[in-house]
């Protein structure tokens, strides 16, 4: 049932993917299978040679039967004195041996007797252990295919030729009957028999080249079968070797990393191959790489928390416990005045460490739809404006034209990375400054510049200052105001929506920080 579970809530792609049974066999017997059923077709040539013998076998019948017919035929039209001479001539030119039998089926007429060696069969007790060999084969080949087994040829007495088939058959002179044997040696013996006057023409011959042709045929194919299955099998090795070690290697370097065993898990990149798997490797070893990044930022991020939250609530723990042994009503209000801070502080923190940590995740499921920028600062601007500017502070935004100025995002997030710049200016800005944003087109890219008139970043903090819980205060600012994270949370918003951000001094040379945001144009993406 946990299997059945674990299937049904696979993903799609994955189902797509699934195998039944192969699942369960490693890579390398599988690609030696699919190898060795192709041989296997290759093998079934020993179905067609049975075919092929059972061709040849037709042929020598029917030669056998037009053989025997002739030979009757010339007897019936010879006179008898000259019978013995002719059955000698047919047995010689056609090499079988000839019998005459008369109407009762008793010999006549023999060629062994007259001193023909024709149609002599093998003893195999006799031949060597090839032949034995051969023979073991052909039985092998021969049930394996499902060969049709001929009868064992026996010889039949003189007096008793109407025992043989063709014989009793060919009593009907319309008839010429051949018919198939199988000698001790497994050759086929052929037999044929036609009818002339008042007798019979019986011919036997030991067709042992059909069997050697069938065997040159049948080496000839085995030792193709051998090569392509040597050259198969090191192939698939080959193949195997290509494919499952290094598929080994990457699983093993996976399992290290899942088990966290090693701080530095090598996943092999393997940069000689080119083909899939090498794309895998690379793969799998930048998502380590990425999977060791993220670890650390979260390391050091949970280091960071740890510190930031420690200074408040050091300073919360001393007011709290001093409150309790101060009498003095003003000391008791500067106190409660620090724990007030102190929870704000922790307050502001805590919100901000919740937002940093969820916002790659948030970001990763985010749906982006066309934003108009343009707009959205506005909006920010006029709601800033309507709570009131600290400090005389102005701000100025240049927009070039009412045209939208689109970007695909989700607009809170955007809206945040805009609000951080605005209040980090605000902050560096001094009493009656002006802040200056400016957006354009710039070819596929939207560019966003926000401007102060305070001291600017010194050029060795320009990349620290995103970094989380790093901030260049100014000196006359309180402590505790800013938790540090607003533009490590505007970096990582921007960078999310595949844009970038920057600080740079002014072009003007007036002092001041210039903050440089670049997110793809919602037509470009």
């Amino acid at each position: 049932m946990a299997a059945d579970r674990a299937h049904s809530g696979a993903h799609p792609g994955e189902r797509d993917l699934a195998l039944s049974w192969s699942a369960r066999v490693s890579l390398t017997p599988r690609i030696l299978a699919v190898n060795i059923f192709a041989l296997a077709l290759l093998a079934g040539g020993f179905f067609y040679l049975d075919s092929y013998r059972s061709r040849i076998l037709d042929s020598r019948l029917a030669q056998a039967s037009r053989e025997a017919r002739l030979m009757a035929d010339a007897l019936a039209a010879a006179p008898p004195q000259h019978r013995d001479k002719l059955v000698l001539t047919f047995a010689r030119d056609t090499g079988t041996r000839v019998r005459l039998y008369d109407s009762r089926g008793k010999v006549i007429a023999d060629t062994r007797e007259m001193g023909s060696r024709n149609a002599i069969l093998v003893d195999p007790d006799k031949e060597g252990w090839q032949q034995d060999a051969a023979r073991f084969l052909d039985a092998v080949i021969d049930t394996v295919v499902g060969a049709q087994r001929a009868p064992l040829f026996r010889e039949r007495r003189g007096d008793r030729g109407l025992e043989w088939p063709d014989v009793q058959a060919a009593r009907d002179p319309a008839i010429t009957h051949a018919s198939v044997w199988r000698a001790p040696d497994r050759t086929p013996v052929i037999t044929a028999a036609a009818s002339y006057g008042d007798g019979t023409v019986f011919t036997v011959n030991n067709a042992r080249d059909v069997t050697q042709t069938v065997r040159v045929e049948r080496f000839r194919l085995s030792v193709v079968l051998a090569i392509v299955s040597a050259v198969s099998i090191l192939l698939s090795l080959f193949l195997a070797r290509t494919i499952v070690r290094p598929l080994r290697r990457l699983a093993r370097a996976a399992v290290r990393v899942r088990l966290g065993r090693a701080r530095e898990v090598v996943v092999p990149r393997l940069p000689s191959r080119r083909d899939e798997i090498g794309l895998l490797a690379r793969a799998l070893s930048d998502m380590s790489g990425a999977l060791r990044h993220r670890i650390d930022a979260t390391e050091a991020f949970a280091a960071d928390v740890t510190h930031e939250l420690k200074n408040p609530l050091a300073s919360l723990r001393s007011a709290v416990d001093s409150i309790a042994n101060v009498r003095d009503p003003e000391l008791q209000g500067q106190l409660i005045a620090v724990i007030r801070d102190d929870v704000h502080r922790l307050d502001r923190l805590i919100t901000d460490i919740s937002e940093a940590s969820r916002l790659d995740a948030q970001l990763s499921r985010a749906k982006f739809e066309p934003v108009d920028a343009g707009t959205m600062i506005d909006a920010l601007l006029v709601q800033r404006r309507e709570r009131g500017v600290e400090r005389r502070v102005r701000i100025r935004f240049d927009r070039p034209s009412a045209e939208p100025l689109l970007v695909l995002g989700e607009g809170s997030r955007l809206e945040r990375v805009f609000e951080n710049l605005i209040d980090n200016a605000l902050s560096f800005s001094p009493d009656g400054g002006l802040i200056t944003i400016a957006a354009r087109k710039d070819g596929g890219e939207l560019e966003v510049r926000v401007e102060d008139e305070g001291p600017g970043v010194p050029e060795n903090e320009r990349e620290s200052i995103f970094r989380r819980f790093h901030s260049v205060r100014p000196h006359d600012e309180a402590f505790g105001k800013h938790s540090g994270l607003g533009l490590a949370i505007a970096r990582t918003i921007v960078e999310g929506h595949g844009g970038q951000i920057m600080v740079e001094s002014r072009e003007d040379r007036l002092s001041g920080a210039r903050f440089v945001v670049r997110l793809p144009l919602a037509g470009e993406v």
